[in-house]
Parts: structure tokens; C-alpha cells; sequence
């Protein structure tokens, strides 16, 4: 309650301050006897400025109507809980990724799943998908053609079903196995009330007739890294970019019912899509504008904070960009369709924020006219501020300073002013012309799905390509720098401050712009998540048995920690039974990497799941769980910091790690029966390296020893030293005899622990 009386607080002085700097720039700093250049430039820059503000203050005031927005999930009995249609919508997909997300939802809770109807609607017809709902014995909806696109295949599947709920995902939104559970409750708040901290039955008298909930959105989320993780190197930084509009933007428009549908992870009322007669066509994002059109019609378009499913984002700089060029073409095209700004039949705070929604798409431009206005002045001796120094201290000092103070609790450190401008910094070239074109009414009809496969990358001259207005800005912004700094010192720099402050600020985002532009090589075909779960190993040549900890999964591979070294010997396949609370999944593998971990040890593992059951439980183990990326930023993380780490990792290359056995270090003297001796200083079961080497032993010679347990080691002098050829190499002769026998594990135990009087036996 404190934090927020001091939020509140903060954003009422912020928009006292910023709207007296905005009233001093527009009354008193316009260069109205400079010339028209100078004077056009000028008003570029307020408009820029204002435009950039308001939008923010919108922002302000639904974070303070936060809390008196938020909707109790109701505890329903079972029986209450309607039947409901889910719709896993494909375009072109892989069947590889659709078989992912048709096999979470077969794992969905539900008080009876046979009220869960799960379709696939193949817009695309393809007898290979037909066959993956086969599979899974789920309902497929074909609609050939692509017509109406996305709309045109939903429809189809409205026209085929009847339940009175619908949950839409995209091909590759994986739900939480509690997807169901946490939205479908929501739609039964006008039959529920809370009365003493129980939920009962609504009375004739007490039931709410105009409580209309038309959809409930759940947050979009990503378990890969999005681009600006990935190619920043800020994996463990940074949350995913889209995360400001999911978990805070599109959660503060339920004060004002103007959340947007996303597309995916939703669950709608079937009544109020017939209301608006199904999703609608004419635009290229039809869940935007259903959204518009459910409110228009008197519903609620309620978003919800916890993350319940998980997609691939997009991967390469020329799918991302499309992505977002259709994303603002849509918005505006769906904004003009439903005329929502001017809409009588919204509410006055529901069409401000659809204005702000609009203008958030001219940020681009605006931030254009930032990077420019300096550049201008001091490069091209351009007028655009009529005003002195002490007077910008004044008046833009502290608007500036509780300005980006407020932004740090808007965005509940998902997202800082800094990254807001990176982010519009690396868009910008990209976008103008589009929002441009869309706002005067030229429109894109077509339908673009968004590319999500790694292996669509680009070559470096496509990088260079995509960077040049970024180039051209950077040499422009340095150009500036070298102008207005040449010939000043003392008080004529301090003077300059303002300006030199500007051309730095907006050179580091032009920085992040090129790097982010430079991209990054992805080694991995599938995405590591974090996973801290049992594991079960059995190598049944030696019938040997180990527990373990998972510390990452993937499709592909596993990656496990273990306190001792264990022998799983390379290129041989092993088992391994990986466990959790829901799920228990059989696996071969074969150990592909072994390295020390601080005090523990780290195996990587090809694994491949021995039965499809075994698939459909590893695929769960993997995906139904929240994701491992970040969801805050990290607030220690400065742009000095961004920057080191991005010139550091493209500089250093990346070590493989080759290892496939443990190289186990040892200190430990011994005899051998033939009378020679030596100090045993590593072992990596196949070999031992020895140093002080004592006794007439040569190049190919076998001798042996025994360890205090009587263990016989035969080991052959190999002619070959260690990499920095300090230590002799032998290998060991009977190591599957020991193994076989069941003595590896006593081996390992000898050479780590031997008794401190004999270290070891002598013959």
C-alpha cells in the first residue's frame, strides 16, 4: 500500500512537471524568426515530444487504477464447468511443432475432460495433419484455400462446434497443464459470489446480468530467447520484449476494457462471437479488432498476469520486422474499420487508450526526430529550440528526472526508458513508411505468418543491409560530437552539456541498434530450459545405478548434475528415467560432454524418449513449466555493461566443451609389482596421467598395481604425454573387466579416499 501511495504519488508530480515543461516548450521555445526549415523542425520536435508524453500518461493513470480492475478467480464445483471447444489454429506449421502443442493440450486439467473438445483447424488441408489429430484422437477441422485467412479457418471451426467456451492457441503456444482451470472459472463470476471467503451460488436477486465476459486473455510467452536476448547477448538480462505489452500494458487496459486480443492462449464466449458475427475479415490482425468489436457489443476483455502458455518467438531480423510492420498496419487498419476512437459505443477512458494505441505506432517517427534534432543543431547549425541553458536546467531537468523515475514503476522493472528507446531506435527505419501509409489509408491486405524457423537465418551481407540506416545515423552522430565539442573547454563545454548529453544518449541506442542488426550464431537446434528435476541412470553393461539432478531439458538433450564422477562411458548408450510430480519419461542416451562444476559434476547427454508415450510424457516435462527466461531486468545491468559484454562475446571465442569422460584429478603415489613406482595425478577411467615415474618402464610396457581393495589395475605405457607434457599417459588395459564385475564404483573410491597410513597395496 506504501509502495503504491508513493507510485501514485511520483506519477501526479511527473505529470505536473512534464505537462509545465510541454506548456514552456510550445508558448516559449518555438524559433518563430529562424526560418521556415528551422520553425517546421521545431514543431516536429514538440509534436514529438508531446505525442510521447501523453501516451504515457494514459499509462500513469490506469496503473492507478490498477488494483480496482482486478477480477477473483472463483472456486467452482466441477459440475458448473461448461464444455469448451479448443482451437489450435495452422497455417503452413511443421508437423514437428504442432505436435507439441495438440499434445499439452491432451494433458489439460479439467473437471471432466469430456467436456474438452480439442480441434485442429488446418486452413492448409494437409493429409499430414489430419493424420497428428488421428494420433491424438482430436477433432480435425480442414478449410482449404486459405480464405479470410486466420478468420476465414476460425469461422469454419465456429460453424462446426457448439460449446459455449472456445480456447484459441496459435501452432506453437504450448499450455500449462492448468490453462483450463485458471481462465474458465472467470466466466462463471456472475453465477458465484464471495461471501466470507467461500464461493456460493448467486441468489435470483444477486445475480449480475450485466457483468458480460467476452474473453479472458492470459499473457503471450516465449521459452526461446526473442532477438534482442539472443543477439545482445542478455539472455539472463533482459525479460522478452513482448513482456511489457503482455504483463503490464495489456493488464493495466482492464481499467479502461480496452484489452487487446492477442490471438493466442484466450478463452471466448461463444455467445459473444456470435454477437459480432464471428472473427472478423478485412484486416490482417483480426484479433485485435475482435477485441474492439466484443467491447463495442458491451462485453469484458479481461487480462490476466500469470503466464499459462509458451510459443516460439521469431528469430531472424527480417521475419521479426515483418512481423512488426504487420502488427502496426493491422492495428490501424482495425482501428479505422471499428472507428474506435470516435465509437459511440465505447466509453470516453476506452477510446483514449485506443488513441494511444494508435499513436504508440508514431513512436518510431518521433524517435527519429529525436536522434535528429541534436545532429541538427550541432552539425547543421539548425535553430530548433529557442531557449538558453539555465532555462532547459530549469524546465527540463526535473520533468526529465521524475520522468524516467515514473517509467521505473510503470513498468514494474520489465522494461526501463532505456530499452524502451533502444527498441524504438532498431524499429524505426522500418516502420515509419508503413504506419505512414496505413494511417492515410493505403492498406496491406495480405496475410503474413510469421516465420519461426532457426534455420531461415541470414547471411552478413543481409546484417550489413538491415544496419545501414543505423550506420548512416552513427557516422552523423559522431560527425555531430567532433563539431560541437572542437574549440570548447571549460564553461563552453559545461554550456554544451545539454547537447553533447543528447548525441551520447542517442549514440549508445544507435550502438545497441548495430550490434542487435550484427546478430548472433545459434549453435542449438532446440531451446535448453532450466529444470531441476530427478533422474534415474542405468548403464546395464556394469549394472551400475546413479541418481541425479537435471539442470536443463531440451527435445534433444539433457543436461545433469552429480556430486561424484560416475562412469558412463562414451559412445555407449545408457539409460535414464527422468521424473516429476506429473510426468515420468523413459530415455536412451549417450553422453556427449563431461565437465567439472564447482564442486559438482556436469554430464550432457544425447537423449532420444524409448516409446511415444515416453515422447508425449518428455515433451511435458519439458514445456509444462514456467519458462526460464527472465521476467524482470536486471537493475544492476548498465549500458557501460551491455556494451562490454557485446564487444567481449564477439570477440572471444566460445570453447567447446570436447570432454566426454570425467578428467578426475587424483594425488596419490603407488607401486607397481614389477617394483616401479610413480604419482597418479588425473584418471579418466580409460587412462590415468602419472608423474615421477621411477623404474625401468618404457614406451608399450604392461604392468599392474592393486588398490586397497584388492582391485587389480593393468595399465599400458602409452608413449604419450599430457597437452602440456608434464605427465606420461597409461591407459588402463581391464577397465570393462572391472566395470563388468561391479567394481567401478570401489575403484573410484579407492583412488579418492585411500587410508592415510597406506595409501596403497603393495606387492
Amino acid at each position: 500500500m506504501q509502495n503504491e501511495k508513493r507510485q501514485n504519488v511520483m506519477f501526479v508530480v511527473t505529470m505536473i512537471l512534464m505537462s509545465i515543461y510541454l506548456l514552456w516548450r510550445m508558448i516559449f521555445t518555438l524559433p518563430w524568426d529562424q526560418g521556415i526549415l528551422n520553425m517546421v523542425f521545431g514543431i516536429l520536435l514538440i509534436g514529438a515530444e508531446v505525442i510521447t508524453v501523453l501516451t504515457t500518461f494514459e499509462l500513469f493513470v490506469q496503473k492507478m487504477q490498477k488494483e480496482r480492475t482486478q477480477l477473483d478467480l472463483p472456486t467452482i464445483p466441477p459440475e458448473y464447468y461448461p464444455d469448451v471447444d479448443v482451437f489450435i489454429a495452422t497455417h503452413n506449421e511443421p508437423v514437428d511443432l504442432l505436435y507439441k502443442t495438440v499434445n499439452a493440450c491432451t494433458f489439460m486439467e479439467y473437471p471432466d475432460k469430456q467436456k474438452v473438445h480439442i480441434y485442429l483447424c488446418d486452413d492448409g488441408g494437409r493429409p499430414e495433419v489430419e493424420e497428428l489429430a488421428k494420433q491424438f484422437g482430436i477433432g480435425y477441422l480442414g478449410f482449404p484455400g486459405n480464405k479470410e485467412a486466420k478468420s476465414g479457418n476460425l469461422n469454419n471451426a465456429l460453424s462446426k462446434t457448439s460449446s459455449p467456451l472456445i480456447a484459441t492457441f496459435d501452432a506453437d503456444m504450448i499450455p500449462q497443464h492448468t490453462f483450463l482451470m485458471k481462465t474458465v472459472p472467470y466466466f462463471l463470476l456472475p453465477k458465484f459470489i464471495e461471501e466470507n471467503g467461500k464461493w456460493r451460488l448467486r441468489r435470483e436477486d444477486e445475480l449480475e446480468d450485466n457483468f458480460k465476459l467476452g474473453l479472458v486473455q492470459t499473457p503471450q510467452s516465449f521459452y526461446n530467447p526473442d532477438l534482442f536476448q539472443f543477439n545482445l547477448y542478455a539472455e539472463q538480462e533482459i525479460p522478452n520484449e513482448q513482456d511489457f505489452f503482455s504483463r503490464e500494458v495489456n493488464i493495466l487496459r482492464n481499467a479502461s476494457n480496452a484489452v487487446a486480443y492477442t490471438g493466442s492462449n484466450t478463452v471466448i464466449s461463444r455467445q459473444a462471437m456470435e454477437d459480432i458475427n464471428g472473427f472478423p475479415l478485412k484486416t490482417i490482425t483480426e484479433d485485435f479488432e475482435t477485441s474492439i468489436r466484443l467491447q463495442q457489443a458491451g462485453y469484458i476483455t479481461y487480462a490476466t498476469q500469470e503466464v499459462q502458455a509458451a510459443g516460439l518467438t521469431t528469430t531472424t531480423i527480417p521475419s521479426m520486422i515483418k512481423q512488426r510492420t504487420r502488427w502496426a498496419r493491422g492495428i490501424i487498419q482495425s482501428l479505422q474499420n471499428t472507428r474506435a476512437v470516435f465509437s459511440n459505443k465505447l466509453p470516453f477512458w476506452t477510446r483514449l487508450t485506443y488513441l494511444s494505441s494508435f499513436l504508440y505506432w508514431w513512436s518510431f517517427f518521433n524517435r527519429l526526430i529525436f536522434i535528429l534534432a541534436p545532429i541538427l543543431f550541432a552539425l547543421f547549425d539548425f535553430q530548433i529550440v529557442n531557449t538558453g541553458f539555465w532555462e532547459i536546467v530549469i524546465f527540463w531537468l526535473p520533468s526529465y528526472f521524475f520522468y524516467s523515475m515514473s517509467m521505473r514503476y510503470l513498468s514494474s522493472n520489465i522494461r526501463n526508458q532505456r530499452w524502451s528507446q533502444v527498441i524504438d531506435t532498431i524499429f524505426m527505419p522500418y516502420l515509419i513508411m508503413p504506419v505512414l501509409l496505413e494511417t492515410l489509408g493505403i492498406h496491406e491486405r495480405k496475410f503474413k505468418v510469421t516465420n519461426k524457423n532457426k534455420s531461415a537465418g541470414r547471411q552478413w551481407i543481409t546484417s550489413f543491409l538491415y544496419a545501414l540506416p543505423h550506420i548512416f545515423l552513427l557516422l552523423l552522430s559522431i560527425a555531430a560530437i567532433f563539431r560541437f565539442t572542437h574549440g570548447k573547454y571549460g564553461l563552453a563545454l559545461f554550456y554544451s552539456s545539454v547537447i553533447i548529453f543528447w548525441l551520447l544518449h542517442n549514440l549508445i541506442a544507435i550502438f545497441y541498434a548495430l550490434f542487435f542488426m550484427l546478430g548472433r550464431r545459434a549453435y542449438r537446434e532446440t531451446e535448453r530450459i532450466q529444470a531441476q528435476e530427478e533422474v534415474t541412470i542405468h548403464y546395464k553393461e556394469g549394472n551400475l545405478n546413479y541418481k541425479a539432478r537435471t539442470v536443463d531439458v531440451s527435445e534433444n538433450g539433457i543436461a545433469l548434475i552429480v556430486s561424484d564422477p560416475i562412469y558412463l562411458p562414451q559412445q555407449t548408450e545408457i539409460s535414464m528415467v527422468v521424473r516429476t510430480e506429473r510426468y515420468e519419461a523413459h530415455l536412451d542416451a549417450v553422453v556427449v560432454y563431461v565437465k567439472k562444476d564447482g564442486e559438482s559434476w556436469r554430464y550432457s547427454a544425447k537423449v532420444q524418449p524409448i516409446s511415444e508415450e515416453d515422447k508425449r510424457q518428455y515433451m511435458q516435462i519439458i514445456y509444462d513449466r514456467k519458462h526460464s527466461l527472465p521476467e524482470q531486468m536486471n537493475l544492476w545491468d548498465t549500458a557501460y555493461d551491455d556494451m562490454l559484454r557485446n564487444v567481449t562475446k564477439r570477440i572471444v571465442k566460445p570453447r567447446s566443451d570436447q570432454r566426454k569422460m570425467p578428467r578426475i584429478s587424483i594425488q596419490l603415489p603407488i607401486m607397481f609389482t614389477n617394483g616401479a613406482g610413480c604419482t597418479l595425478r588425473s584418471f579418466n577411467y580409460r587412462f590415468f596421467s602419472v608423474s615421477g615415474l621411477q623404474g625401468n618402464i618404457s614406451a608399450g610396457t604392461v604392468v599392474t598395481f592393486y588398490t586397497k581393495s584388492n582391485i587389480e589395475i593393468i595399465l599400458q605405457h602409452t608413449g604419450k604425454t599430457t597437452a602440456a607434457h608434464h605427465e606420461i599417459l597409461f591407459s588402463v588395459e581391464n577397465i570393462d573387466d572391472i566395470v563388468e564385475h561391479g567394481l567401478i564404483d570401489q575403484l573410484l573410491d579407492d583412488l579418492l579416499r585411500p587410508h592415510n597410513e597406506s595409501l596403497i597395496k603393495e606387492f
